[in-house]
């Protein structure tokens, strides 16, 4: 210990001892400065950057699945809490889409979403665990609707014949650009705006095509072929 200390001092009474302007000096101010930088942005993460009033809240859907029968959604036009399940399953659904219940028809689409409904978003997730959007999405075509459709969201857009806003209609597919650039999101159309996707906070969930949130990155719509 001792011997080290000496050292090191030895090594500071060095450095002051070189000529001011010097290339060595020049060489030591700066391998000096840099860990000095090193020194104090070195444990400045994300988490601990925070002011110490402030904390990270976790999302309350995170990772967590609904009761059964719970309809989740962040539409600002649909009510919150509905559940539905055996024979009202269908009325559930027309609640929170804000329809009448005669207009689904399709009670196998509503079992199935009802049955994946709040399963946590994992990227390249294909079951209870986690799921990504286009493979809830081709899971959804392929057992419900028969039609096999390509793995990624970006490419499914390509294999749609496309549509106009006003013109779809349920199992219709929408696509999204959160990246800003190319398609990195897609949700299957059900009535009066509302779409099912896996939200990556949320999981599966129903949400409002005309909300400012998701209508900003809304690109293209249409049915699979």
């Amino acid at each position: 210990m001792k011997g080290s200390a000496q050292r090191q001092l030895h090594t500071t009474a060095t450095w002051f001892r070189l000529p001011f302007g010097s290339i060595a000096f020049r060489i030591n101010l700066a391998i000096c400065l840099l860990l000095s930088t090193l020194l104090f942005n070195g444990c400045l993460t994300r988490k601990n950057a925070l002011p110490s009033d402030r904390t990270v809240k976790s999302n309350p859907y995170k990772n967590r699945k609904p009761a059964r029968g719970t309809i989740l959604t962040d539409a600002s036009t649909s009510p919150r809490d509905v559940r539905a399940s055996g024979k009202g399953l269908l009325e559930g659904y027309a609640e929170v889409l804000g329809v009448n219940t005669n207009e689904l028809q399709n009670q196998a689409l509503y079992t199935y979403i009802d049955d994946w409904m709040g399963t946590p978003h994992r990227l390249g997730g294909t079951d209870r665990r986690g799921i990504d959007c286009s493979a809830f999405v081709g899971m959804v075509m392929h057992d419900i609707y028969g039609k096999p459709i390509p793995r990624v969201s970006r490419e499914m857009a390509q294999h749609i014949k496309r549509k106009y806003e006003r013109q779809l209609r349920e199992g219709d597919l929408v696509f999204f650009s959160f990246g800003r650039k190319d398609i990195d999101h897609v949700g299957i159309y059900l009535h009066n705006n509302k779409f099912v996707h896996v939200s990556t906070s949320k999981g599966v969930i129903i949400s409002d095509l005309h909300d400012a949130w998701y209508y900003k990155y809304f690109t293209r719509a249409g049915s699979p072929k």
